[in-house]
């Protein structure tokens, strides 16, 4: 076996073709002119712009976010605070500095507070947009993440890994130093996360802390809780908020001691910023999941988001409304079939807006607080998030299938949408990107199922071209209406594929039942919404060729290719196997949150195995006969990466075509720029190898 490197000399090839795709975004704010566009090459993908997280002023008339920029030569992106008027105007850089700066937030005065690695770790910092003086704010031994301004901007919010031992940052600091000076490097574990999702644990938890705007000690107002805010991984500023008159943080906090393995019932706690007294549980009557604490605007409401069902991390989220500081609790719209986020007040507190999943979209909603009347207000557009308001307009970021996140506004009606930013329209105008269209069909149990097809580029209806049939993870997941950095299926069109990709049952956004259908059925209902559904396509589009096809998945995706090999082992030319679950046991007895696979399941493995080896794809290598590529990484704990040997080996034993592409410092994920160009000409190359590929017309 031998496992392929990336050279210096090809390193210094992907600088280089990759730079030549960064000229094209030199020429800013050029007239548009008929130009011969071409295929979007992976150097395309990666060196898109990535807009997020938008603030928007306190008057109303701004909106500050972040640009994360490809910085290949480091093989890192970079990021950068932008501002923007809400009218459109043309952005502005708001700091310029090598290192990267983000999570912004307005103080009332319409200062911005900021986080930045520029003094060598990551620190609070102050921009004056009138005078552009950038000030240090703290100059904590420890790294800050999180940051959030109170309501009267007196004070910030940051959380900070410490150990929940020590009385203050200089202790935790000093046990690191001690560690690293320290040559002995065992770790000694008693319980709880040994490693989760790519990182071994130290002990650390991550905590909130509070100080003065103007800096000053910090203050844990979650000392001696034995739990993180946010949430690890994942969880963000999101979820923690001041109280409305700023003496208080209501934050979510899992305190599940030796069973926070497999236990999902994160709750939310009020603790008062001066650490007085300790968090008190707010929620404790729920035993699933409660998050995303906002208030209203006169601070008489809190709402928030809450699963019903302990231990299922894909439950749908209610929203609840608890009057504040004391009083009932409710749920908003309980019979409403879609899992809610991104909840954001109107300004005069009578309706709630709120992005979710919806047959192959994120749409925006709103709810009516008093009667709990949902209506849909963006639909059809793509993934809509991150809402905001500015005055009479919402603020709001869209991505869909030919377009990375641009910013755009409409009325709170939803009509007159107006885009705001054109950060990668030049890169865009260069390229011809597949035509995209979404159909359904009736799949497992007569239910309706609705795929995603997107046209090789320059389509010709007179030929016929192979299929890369995608298959996504989650299983929870979705693949939409979404702009993709890893697995978008644009790669695949530019590369001259006819792309499929089934939303088969267990995906999100078409009502709690249909997600729920794939628990305990990991291989029934879901592998016959993929043959149905590719035999839909095949029947729906005479340009694809059906006999020349390969699937490729990554995670559950993963598994279910692997599932294929043995289930389905004489359709497709190859496969792609990126972190796919081989074996049900050892996968169980290896990864990190338990509550997964236990819900999943049907318990944990040693109480009812007959569930977990109902669909397991160890005892099907027999029937394996199809070329594939297997795809994994080192840090990968989600899907530990044996997973993945185990997967080769079988196939090298068997005699089967097949490779493996191994990333020993990525994990769930392939992350690092030069890493995705890899990965990406990898997988091109194994499909190229195996499927007979049309020659693309230039458009």
């Amino acid at each position: 076996m031998t496992l392929t490197r990336t050279s210096s000399t090809a390193s210094a090839a992907i600088i280089a073709r990759a730079l030549a795709s960064l000229v094209v975004t030199l020429v800013v704010a050029a007239p548009v002119v008929a130009q011969t566009t071409r295929a979007m090459t992976t150097d395309d993908l990666i060196a898109m712009d990535r807009l997020s997280d938008p603030q928007v002023s306190p008057d109303g008339q701004d909106i500050a976010f972040v640009v994360s920029e490809l910085d290949l030569e480091a093989d890192r992106r970079r990021t950068d605070i932008w501002t923007v008027a809400v009218s459109g105007d043309e952005p502005r850089r708001a700091t310029t500095d090598s290192a990267s700066d983000f999570n912004p937030r307005w103080s009332p005065d319409g200062d911005l507070y900021f986080l930045s690695t520029r003094s060598g770790s990551s620190q609070v910092w102050r921009l004056d947009l009138g005078d552009s003086q950038v000030t240090q704010v703290t100059d904590l031994p420890l790294d800050a993440a999180n940051l959030t301004v109170s309501p009267d901007g007196s004070h910030l919010a940051v959380s900070i890994e410490v150990f929940v031992d020590c009385s203050n940052l200089a202790c935790t600091a000093a046990r690191l130093d001690a560690r690293e000076q320290n040559a002995a490097t065992g770790q000694v574990y008693d319980g709880v996360f040994v490693r989760h999702w790519d990182t071994w644990e130290d002990g650390r938890r991550s905590h909130v802390f509070v100080l003065p705007s103007e800096g000053g000690a910090p203050i844990d107002v979650m000392a001696n809780l034995d739990a993180d805010s946010p949430s690890i991984p994942f969880g963000g500023a999101e979820e923690f908020a001041f109280t409305p008159d700023g003496q208080a943080i209501v934050l979510t906090a899992r305190v599940a001691g030796a069973g926070e393995p497999w236990s999902t019932n994160f709750d939310l706690f009020v603790s008062p910023i001066d650490g007085s007294r300790p968090p008190r549980a707010l929620t404790d009557g729920n035993t699933a999941w409660d998050t995303a604490p906002v208030f209203s605007p006169d601070g008489g409401t809190l709402a928030y988001l809450a699963m019903e069902r302990p231990d299922f991390e894909a439950d749908r989220l209610r929203i609840m409304l608890r009057e504040w500081p004391s009083g009932t609790t409710r749920s908003l719209a309980p019979d409403w079939d879609r899992s809610p986020s991104g909840l954001l007040w109107s300004a005069n507190g009578d309706t709630l807006y709120a992005t979710a999943q919806n047959l192959g979209h994120v749409s925006l909603f709103t709810i009516d607080v008093s009667t709990g009347e949902v209506a849909t207000l963006l639909d059809d557009l793509g993934y809509v998030g991150a809402p905001a308001l500015a005055d009479d307009r919402l603020v709001f970021g869209l991505d869909h299938l030919t377009s990375p996140v641009e910013f755009f506004s409409a009325t709170a009606t939803g009509d007159d949408v107006q885009q705001i930013t054109r950060f990668n329209e030049t890169r865009l105008s260069a390229l011809s990107l597949g035509d995209h269209e979404q159909f359904s069909f009736t799949g497992a149990g007569g239910d309706t199922v609705y795929a995603q097809i997107v046209r090789p580029a320059g389509f010709d209806a007179g030929q016929t071209y192979p299929v890369a049939f995608l298959i996504h993870g989650g299983p929870q997941g979705s693949f939409g209406n979404h702009f993709h950095y890893r697995w978008n299926p644009q790669s695949y069109a530019a590369a001259g594929y006819a792309v499929v990709m089934v939303d088969f049952h267990g995906s999100v956004g078409y009502g709690q039942a249909f997600t729920d259908a794939i628990t305990g059925d990991w291989g029934g209902k879901p592998l016959e919404d993929l043959q149905l559904g590719l035999a839909a396509a095949l029947d729906r589009y005479a340009w694809m060729d059906g006999d020349n096809a390969c699937a490729l998945g990554a995670s559950y995706g993963g598994y279910m290719v692997n599932w294929i090999a043995g289930n389905w082992p004489d359709r497709f030319n190859c496969l792609v196997n990126h972190d796919g679950l081989f074996d049900m046991r050892s996968m169980y007895y290896s990864t990190e949150e338990l509550w997964f696979p236990e819900w999943e399941h049907g318990g944990p493995y040693f109480k009812n195995p007959e569930a977990h080896e109902k669909h397991n794809p160890v005892h099907q290598v027999e029937e394996w006969r199809t070329p594939m590529l297997v795809i994994h990484s080192q840090q990968d704990h989600r899907v530990p990466l044996e997973q993945g040997l185990s997967t080769f080996n079988a196939l090298q034993r068997r005699g089967i075509p097949s490779r493996l592409l191994f990333f020993p410092d990525e994990n769930h994920w392939v992350l690092k720029p030069h890493n995705s160009l890899q990965w990406h000409d990898t997988v091109l190359e194994w499909l190229g190898q195996w499927l007979e590929t049309a020659e693309p017309t230039t458009p």
